[in-house]
């Protein structure tokens, strides 16, 4: 039977987080799947640790140097097999059914994209908020980027060398979102919670300068808005984000 859903996922560092985002998928009731984990971070623990991975379900693709999220996913489908594309980040996790339903809810109506709720949680897995995913055009899209990423199925045929992840720091997955809307694609909502993305700690001030920095470069380079445009569509982003 052919794989129908390759489930890719970027690694760089906090195996423990990894376990858990495998455990999700280890415990789906759908099973027809395929993962495999980009290693973009060649430390001994990680290779160790990545090695002792006996799972036939799971490849592992070792980057030979540093490359982010964005171009180690790119990498991922390229050596995908699924009809299908999963993504889930390494340090978040699905509840049981997601596969099941958001592949059903997406082959009975004939959906090239799709999208769930989700819970933001802390890294002891408390839920502090709520995102509900909704229908997303180019348009709504342009104003607020509210597509979780590891809540994201995509046909494959959509993606290609064009239709792919930039390489940015952050935004990676925005620019593409809006690549594929402005080509017609709609992101349908699956409203259910099927996945918990983890608040994982950071330099806060170093990422809020460089999401701007970024949301700059997605108006101005990959949707070429001058740059006044490309300023207040940065603003309006921004304070969207803040209303969240």
């Amino acid at each position: 039977m052919s794989i129908e859903v390759s489930i890719i996922i970027p690694f760089y560092n906090k195996i423990g987080l990894l376990k858990k985002a495998l455990s999700s998928i280890n415990k789906q009731s759908y099973t027809n799947y395929e993962v495999i984990i980009v290693n973009d971070n060649n430390i001994i623990k990680n290779l160790s640790y990545l090695k002792k991975i006996k799972d036939r379900k799971i490849k592992i693709i070792y980057n030979k140097k540093n490359l982010g999220a964005g171009l180690s996913r790119n990498k991922g489908i390229q050596n995908a097999r699924g009809d299908y594309i999963a993504f889930l980040d390494s340090d978040d996790t699905w509840y049981k059914d997601k596969l099941y339903y958001q592949l059903r809810f997406m082959k009975k109506n004939g959906y090239l994209a799709s999208h769930t709720s989700y819970n933001l949680v802390n890294l002891n897995g408390k839920i502090f908020a709520k995102r509900k995913a909704k229908l997303m055009n180019h348009s709504s899209l342009m104003k607020s980027c509210d597509i979780g990423l590891s809540t994201v199925i995509l046909k494959k045929d959509i993606l290609n060398n064009k239709n792919n992840f930039p390489k940015l720091k952050t935004k990676e997955d925005y620019v593409l979102w809006l690549k594929l809307t402005k080509k017609g694609i709609v992101f349908y909502p699956l409203k259910k919670f099927y996945t918990n993305w983890a608040n994982v700690p950071s330099s806060l001030s170093q990422s809020i300068i460089q999401k701007i920095k970024d949301a700059f470069l997605v108006y101005h380079k990959y949707q070429n808005l001058n740059m006044i445009n490309s300023l207040i569509n940065t603003f309006i982003l921004s304070i969207n984000y803040l209303r969240k």
